[in-house]
Parts: C-alpha cells; structure tokens; sequence
C-alpha cells in the first residue's frame, strides 16, 4: 500500500464548520439539545482558530491544530456515551455517527503549513526565471549588436 491521499487543509477545516453545524442543528431538533450543540460549537471554535484558508480567527498552527481534533473526537465521544447529563438517543446516535467523518478527516489531512507568498514565489521562479532573463538580454544584446553591425 502506498502513500495515503492527502486532502488540502481548506477541505478539512470546510468539512469541520459542516459537521458543526450539522450537531448544532441536530442538538435544536432534540428536547434536550445542550450536549450536540455544545460539541457542534466546540467542533466550529476550533475549526475558527486554526491558521488555515478558512480560520476566523487563526490562533493556532495546523500542528497545535491536529492534536486539538483529537481532544475534540474523544470530548464528543465521550459526551456521547456519558450517563450523567440526559441526551436523546439521537442525538447521541448523531455525535457517534459523526466521529466517522471526523477520524477520516483528521487521518486524511495535509496538515504542512503553508509558506507565505514571498517564499511561493521565489521558490517558483527560481533558477529558471532568472536563466530566461539573462538569455533574453543576451538575445536582444545580439539583435543590437547585429543592427549596429548592418548600419556600418
């Protein structure tokens, strides 16, 4: 088996606001809706403070950012599974679901930090732009020269 498939960040962090949301809204469909939607929101909080294409708030680094997916996957199971504050059996049913999509989310991940746009470009034109500038020059150089040459 080879190298895993790795998904960009901007896919991570969208798919995270989507399976936030989706708790929210299963938590408002419960009578008791506080355990989905608080972990909806966690789960959206911390899909906001990640410095990625889609952060809000872009507090932490995408490494800081995979252990905290963790400590959320094992909240929400946790709040899923716990007997002390009454859940509807769907909504815990939901947040079980939902650790799926999460699990492959977080194992899926590209989690490389993007360099800025300064180092982008340089690394893009490198040797090879600055080789196409100088043999331009050369030939316009030899174009001056042969002009010259023709008019004597």
């Amino acid at each position: 088996m080879g190298e895993r498939a790795m998904r960009p960040f901007w896919v991570h962090q969208l798919a995270e606001y989507l399976i936030g949301i989706s708790l929210v809204a299963q938590g408002m469909q419960d009578p008791e809706p506080l355990v989905p939607a608080i972990a909806g929101a966690v789960v959206m909080v911390n899909a906001s403070i990640v410095r990625g294409p889609l952060g809000a708030f872009k507090i932490v680094g995408r490494a800081t950012h995979r252990w905290l997916d963790l400590i959320v996957i094992v909240g929400i199971l946790v709040a899923a599974v716990q007997p002390w504050i009454d859940v509807e059996f769907t909504g815990r049913l939901v947040m079980l679901v939902i650790l799926v999509p999460l699990g492959f989310l977080w194992f899926y991940t590209d989690w490389a930090e993007r360099k800025d746009r300064k180092q982008r470009r340089a690394e893009k034109a490198g040797p090879k732009g600055e080789e196409l500038g100088r043999s331009a020059g050369r030939m316009a150089g030899n174009a001056y020269k042969a002009i010259k040459k023709r008019a004597e």
